[in-house]
């Protein structure tokens, strides 16, 4: 078999591999109010999760998928090498902050440790002062904006949700209320794995259909439909088995859940994923959206209700995310380059 697409069958598995990781690391978004709640149990809440993880592949168009695959990097300084580079940083930090409990992007890991590797490929070849050139700046500056944008829109609809939802049951006890709302959590929680599957699913769809255009396998950039239902596949057998380090934090550590904040924090996050994926066609991070959420309805009570020194740390993690995962995708393509090229 020609080497060269034995390469481009490696990178496609380390892609599937990253998006399985991706899977369990971000399992906590969706399962994690459900499970904190005690609606669902954690192996009912998974599988749950992963049904609605998948289904979204017959539903949900590729607009990200296009965005990540063709639309951030400049494809002439792309190769399947950048490609296995940047799959590398952003699965090696998404490990180690799964390892440490951290409820981090690895949407941004991914576009960061991606972006890493083609900067230093230009560098190799034009010089480090021109790395930047790897970028295209239009889209960069979207995902950047959204990386702040995004959880204080999950916040504040989460907040107006849950005054909507006190209104309305005015005249219940706290008690009544959490019946209902124990059944409707299972509808929420849905729609959130639902819009986790079609934003995160598309992401490793667009890198897998820039190997595949890079490597010449493809002649312009369209997503196969294997493509998009190996991503969704490899997503939801992630999400099956499961994540429960980020589960404690994002669950019970952030701030205290009942069925109906748990109901507001999960729809205010699923509609601001489904916004950006459906309308922005942009990568957004469901960790950071459903971090925002939960804090949105914790906050409605008093604001010492939710942990602000948690907040904090996972707000670092946040920022450092993109360049430590571009960071560690640089230090992969050097090492590729010093040794394979």
């Amino acid at each position: 078999m020609d080497p060269a697409l034995i390469l481009v069958a490696i990178i496609v598995l380390v892609a599937l591999a990253f998006d399985f990781i991706n899977g369990f690391h971000d399992a906590a978004n969706s399962i994690a109010t459900i499970v904190a709640t005690r609606v669902l149990t954690p192996n009912q809440a998974v599988i749950w999760a992963a049904g609605f993880n998948f289904v979204a592949a017959f539903v949900v168009g590729t607009g990200v998928a296009k965005t990540v695959g063709s639309g951030m990097i400049d494809l002439h300084f792309v190769t399947s090498y950048v490609i296995l580079a940047g799959l590398i940083g952003a699965i090696s930090w998404d490990l180690l902050t799964w390892w440490v409990g951290l409820p981090t992007s690895s949407s941004h890991a991914l576009i960061g440790g991606y972006a890493g590797a083609a900067m230093a490929h230009v560098a190799h070849l034009h010089g480090i002062g021109r790395s930047f050139e790897a970028l295209i700046s239009g889209a960069w500056f979207k995902t950047i904006a959204l990386i702040f944008l995004a959880p204080l829109m999950g916040m504040a609809l989460a907040y107006l949700t849950m005054i909507a939802v006190y209104w309305m049951f005015r005249r219940s006890s706290p008690k009544r209320m959490d019946v209902y709302f124990r059944h409707l959590q299972l509808a929420s929680s849905a729609l959130l794995s639902f819009s986790h599957g079609g934003n995160d699913a598309q992401k490793t769809a667009g890198i897998i259909t820039g190997v595949l255009v890079t490597s010449g396998v493809l002649k312009k950039f369209e997503i196969p439909a294997w493509v998009i239902f190996a991503s969704y596949g490899a997503i939801a057998l992630g999400t099956l088995s499961g994540g429960w380090r980020i589960v404690h934090t994002m669950g019970s550590r952030l701030t205290r859940l009942k069925p109906r904040s748990g109901f507001c924090a999960e729809t205010a996050a699923a509609i601001t994923i489904l916004f950006a994926t459906e309308f922005a066609h942009l990568p957004v991070s469901t960790t950071h959206v459903t971090a925002g959420a939960i804090a949105g309805v914790g906050s409605i009570q008093r604001l010492k209700a939710v942990r602000w020194g948690l907040a904090t740390n996972i707000l670092w993690a946040w920022v450092l995310t993109i360049p430590a995962a571009a960071l560690v995708g640089w230090v992969s393509m050097m090492v590729i380059q010093l040794f394979l090229l």
